[in-house]
């Protein structure tokens, strides 16, 4: 039987949601082994002046709990 854990972490790029979704796992993977999933809760920007500057997503990460 496997333990799985869920972490909930926030993660930006000035290029695309993709991206942030991306340097989110990278991130997380650092110090946890095992990512099995990455589910994007939400989404947002942070607008300067007329133009947006960076994506935002809050990521829920799924990993295996090892013995």
């Amino acid at each position: 039987m496997s333990v799985l854990k869920v972490i909930e972490i926030m993660a930006n790029s000035s290029k695309s949601w993709e991206d942030a979704t991306r340097n989110a796992v990278k991130h997380a993977s650092k110090s946890i082994k095992g990512i099995k999933s990455a589910f994007v809760q939400s989404q947002s920007v942070v607008v300067d002046g007329n133009d947006v500057s960076q994506f935002r997503v809050n990521v829920k990460i799924t990993f295996e709990v090892k013995d």
